[in-house]
């Protein structure tokens, strides 16, 4: 999914023969219907008019959020942070208990 430099390879625009982008782009069709629901469910919808689904060069499926207004981009990442904290205590409450209390030290004599 990346190109030599780490980052995104460029969309595809001339298609290859024998690269599955349709396998790719139902993917990220899929993930996008996903996210969609979610921000539609948050009234975010009108936030992201450029969402849409798209396949790379290499026929990895791609997810573009668009050009988005700060308020919206600023209320995205509030959202990740808020899903992440209410995430970190379930993953707690589900580690066996030593590994959730410090362990009582033992004397060395």
């Amino acid at each position: 999914m990346t190109d030599r430099r780490g980052v995104v390879a460029k969309r595809a625009e001339n298609l290859t023969p024998g690269v599955p982008y349709v396998r790719g782009w139902a993917q990220a069709r899929r993930s996008a219907d996903t996210l969609a629901s979610e921000l539609t469910a948050l009234g975010l919808e009108s936030d992201f008019p450029g969402f849409t689904a798209d396949v790379n060069v290499s026929g990895d499926g791609l997810v573009r959020l668009g050009i988005v207004r700060p308020e919206a981009a600023l209320i995205l990442a509030e959202l990740i942070v808020s899903g992440l904290a209410a995430e970190m205590p379930m993953q707690t409450e589900m580690l066996p208990r030593e590994a959730r209390c410090d362990r009582p030290k033992t004397s060395g004599a």
